[in-house]
């Protein structure tokens, strides 16, 4: 018997802010989309550049952080499966999207303003542990460069 693996690891930078809501249980579910680039050369040896805009939610308490601290234009690092699901829309045709549910989500980049972390921390490296807010894996946030910090 032959396994399967679902794992998809994405770069790039948001297309707009998340969307944060609540379902009726209470659990917090973000959406939000990244936009991925490709360059290449073509056949002829001209470069070319390829986007992809990659479907991305994130449940629990990952999503009330990726609400509170990701706006669109920031490089963000998902790990997370691929999961197809189709519906019905108002307008009764059949619609039907693939999208990546994220198990961990990495904040790249500089901040654009300074926010204090639940830590407490506003400078170094903003780690969240979110095992202990019941969910999985990490959400991190490198630091923004200081006055006196080596700028490379």
């Amino acid at each position: 018997m032959a396994a399967s693996l679902n794992k998809v690891f994405l770069m790039g930078n948001l297309t707009r802010d998340p969307e944060l809501r609540y379902v009726p249980s209470g659990t917090a579910v973000a959406n939000f989309t990244v936009a991925v680039n490709r360059a290449y050369k073509d056949a002829a040896g001209d470069k070319k550049e390829e986007v992809s805009f990659i479907r991305v939610v994130i449940w629990g308490k990952m999503a009330e952080v990726c609400g509170e601290y990701l706006a669109k234009g920031r490089p963000v690092l998902v790990e997370g499966r691929l999961r197809s699901r189709s519906w019905e829309a108002q307008d009764g045709q059949k619609r039907s999207t693939i999208e990546v549910v994220a198990t961990s989500v990495q904040f790249l980049g500089a901040r654009g303003e300074k926010k204090e972390s639940p830590a407490g921390q506003t400078s170094g490296v903003e780690s969240i542990d979110l095992e202990e807010y019941g969910g999985r894996g990490n959400v991190n946030t490198p630091p923004s460069a200081g006055d006196d910090e080596i700028p490379f």
